[in-house]
């Protein structure tokens, strides 16, 4: 059986932008290729389709490299 995810818990590029203080939602692309450690997207339809990430795993993922 899949996971279960709260449709709450999913965010966007814009989403995820927001949350790294970034100007574009484009950039999460950016981000995405720069760091590999950046999470992953939990719903990718393909190109030109919406992806759709977990907050909370942006949050930690954020948070641990402002730490660093």
């Amino acid at each position: 059986m899949a996971p279960r995810v709260r449709t709450e818990d999913l965010i966007d590029a814009q989403g995820v932008a927001d949350l790294l203080s970034l100007s574009h939602r484009n950039t999460v692309s950016s981000y995405q290729k720069r760091y590999p450690d950046m999470p992953r997207p939990v719903v990718d339809l393909g190109r030109g389709r919406p992806r759709l990430w977990l907050r909370s795993q942006i949050e930690i993922w954020a948070r641990e490299r402002s730490r660093r």
